[in-house]
């Protein structure tokens, strides 16, 4: 297969992630102690998708200082293309203060006023970049304010006029918008734009209105042609026009489930495309993005329920480690697990 019908590009958050140390505090003095980690959402799902063995390409902005120096060394050795990772002078890398339940459940204190990614402006998007991709994904804190929002929604239009699948990941963050209705009306505009779409159960109710989990994933299945909705310890559950169905994940105890929603969606969006192309897709255009559409259109039921195992799997393993990027799993640890489960 041409490595490039395996190409996803990704435009959005690359920050640091400060992950509790060992026990989270130094024994002598009580304080908190971390250990410095790349994350962000998009670049976490590029990292997962380019470990498994998929080409990936990150489109965004850090700030002149060492931390940007760190992110950008960290997206080269996961085998990321930072090409197009710009250095900003004015604003300062993005940081993310991470705390731990005992369930491994985590919760943020963002540095980002601004942040160097929301310095990222449509004049550093190149046109090269987002119209030769087969998906391309975003979420919505490059939407948070002005250059990012114009830069995140012109590279969306011109990645979907060119024929690419658009993935999206609302990834709501509550202290990063200036109010709830503010972040719920960015989020719909995304939808506007979406062929895939990965949403936690709180993002779906958010949006829709809807309480109800299943209510919310119909409600969004009459806009994108797949929805999934993940449920943490309980797996996911897609929604498609060939059936919805809950898949349960794999029994693995968490120590930080930061970046584990990523993990799933990279891998999810990886064995998508190598399973399915099985043609060389149009150049370019309408005819490029039919063929795309066609093919998520097509899957079956089965074909879901295996994505989303493995999908599962790499969640999974994930958050069984600490960090995001650091944490993600190999392929071998992702068929590894799926076969002991089943054996």
């Amino acid at each position: 297969m041409n490595a490039d019908n395996l190409h996803l590009v990704s435009l959005g958050e690359i920050l640091i992630d400060f992950t509790p140390s060992g026990q989270g505090f130094d024994v002598e003095t009580g304080n908190p102690c971390y250990v410095q980690n790349p994350g962000g959402a998009p670049a976490n799902v590029l990292s997962c998708f380019a470990k498994l063995g998929g080409k990936a390409s990150f489109i965004g902005a850090v700030g002149n200082d060492s931390f940007g120096v760190f992110l950008k060394e960290s997206l080269v050795k996961s085998s990321v293309n930072a090409e197009n990772l710009v250095f900003k002078d004015g604003a300062d890398t993005t940081l993310a203060f991470v705390t731990l339940s005992p369930s491994g459940d985590r919760s943020f204190s963002f540095y980002r006023r601004p942040g160097a990614d929301t310095c990222i402006s449509p004049e550093d998007v190149p046109s090269s970049v987002v119209e030769n991709c087969s998906v391309f994904h975003f979420g919505s804190l490059s939407m948070t304010c002005d250059p990012s929002r114009s830069a995140t929604f012109s590279a969306v239009r011109r990645a979907s006029a060119s024929g690419a699948l658009i993935s999206f990941d609302p990834n709501w963050r509550p202290s990063l918008w200036c109010s709830t209705g503010a972040a719920v009306e960015a989020m719909r505009a995304g939808l506007l734009y979406a062929d895939l779409l990965k949403v936690s159960e709180e993002e779906a109710s958010l949006i829709t209105g809807e309480k109800d989990r299943e209510k919310a994933g119909y409600v969004l299945l009459e806009k994108i042609p797949l929805v999934v909705i993940t449920l943490g310890p309980e797996g996911c559950l897609f929604f498609h026009k060939n059936g919805s169905q809950l898949v349960p994940t794999f029994d693995i105890p968490a120590a930080d489930t930061t970046g584990a929603g990523d993990s799933f969606w990279g891998a999810f969006l990886f064995f998508l495309l190598e399973r399915k192309i099985n043609a060389v897709p149009p150049s370019k255009g309408e005819a490029r993005k039919k063929f795309f559409l066609d093919m998520v259109e097509n899957l079956s039921c089965e074909e879901l329920v295996s994505l989303c195992r493995y999908a599962n799997a790499s969640g999974s393993i994930c958050a069984s480690r600490k960090g995001a990027i650091p944490a993600l799993p190999s392929r071998d640890e992702i068929e590894k697990l799926m076969q002991d489960d089943e054996g």
